[in-house]
């Protein structure tokens, strides 16, 4: 089922922005607002991890479901209601090309499907989408799924910045795909610092780093060399990023990073 096809609060990026905001309307600063950030629903996982096999296992995910699903009614009860719900990465647990990708696929647009219509859904790829070493082949079937890999949309003043973040853990089977992402980001932060934005955030899958940018590399970070070009790139722009994948919680803000798995943050800009 494609984001299309979902219908309801699924508005699929295109053409390298999300249709669910007026950029022209959402440019202007007009106060404090928040939005709701999760990651890793990963339908799936849970079965696999309990039998000890996370490469191949999870047959069953009733229990994300119902989790999810949870999440979903807290969400649709917050007054006011915030400006968007982003997820960033691994929405399924099957990998591309293995068995119950399809159906994990359909129970979790299901259940997104319940989300108030008013706060627009954000979705970011992470390995489990896109494949630990992406190829043309598996981000195209994302962007047929949920929409572009990477993006950017302004709310309230702020440009957020969605990234692709499987290109900088390994892009050696799409390289050109990586590169367009590179130039597509520069161009976007230097937007940000011409525009003098009150805020800008990037949304990625692996976080820059956990506690530290000079932490020891990690499967559950970038790099030592990609997360200081990172950094180095969005100490210029950007005001925070916010990633999934990992189970502690910290936040970049001007050098710092939020992660958050599988769990819901509510982040808020009050200037």
């Amino acid at each position: 089922m494609s984001a299309v096809e979902a219908g309801g609060v699924f508005h699929r990026a295109r053409g390298r922005t999300l249709d669910a905001f007026s950029s022209d309307k959402e440019r202007e600063w007009k106060g404090p607002f928040y939005f709701i950030q999760g990651a890793d629903p990963q339908f799936g996982l849970m079965k696999a991890w309990s039998t000890g096999d996370c490469d191949s296992g999870g047959d069953e995910w009733g229990q994300e479901i119902r989790l999810t699903e949870l999440a979903v009614q807290a969400i649709n009860k917050l007054d006011p209601k915030p400006k968007f719900f982003v997820l960033c990465g691994d929405l399924i647990h099957a990998m591309p090309g293995t068995p119950w990708r399809k159906e994990q696929t359909e129970d979790l647009q299901r259940v997104l499907r319940t989300v108030d219509s008013e706060i627009p859904l954000v979705f970011v790829s992470g390995n489990h989408d896109v494949g630990n070493v992406p190829t043309p082949e598996t981000i195209a079937e994302w962007q047929q799924t949920w929409g572009d890999d990477y993006f950017s949309f302004w709310v309230g003043g702020v440009l957020f910045l969605v990234l692709n973040s499987q290109f900088f853990y390994d892009a050696s089977m799409c390289p050109a795909l990586k590169q367009a992402q590179d130039q597509w980001l520069d161009q976007q932060l230097s937007i940000a610092g011409q525009q003098r934005c009150q805020h800008a955030v990037v949304f990625q899958h692996i976080p820059l780093f956990l506690q530290s940018i000079d932490e020891e590399d990690d499967y559950f970070n970038l790099t030592k060399s990609v997360r200081k070009e990172m950094a180095d790139k969005f100490s210029k722009a950007v005001s925070a990023s916010s990633a999934g994948m990992n189970t502690s919680h910290s936040l970049w803000v001007s050098q710092e990073t939020v992660t958050s798995s599988p769990s819901l943050a509510r982040l808020s800009f009050t200037s």
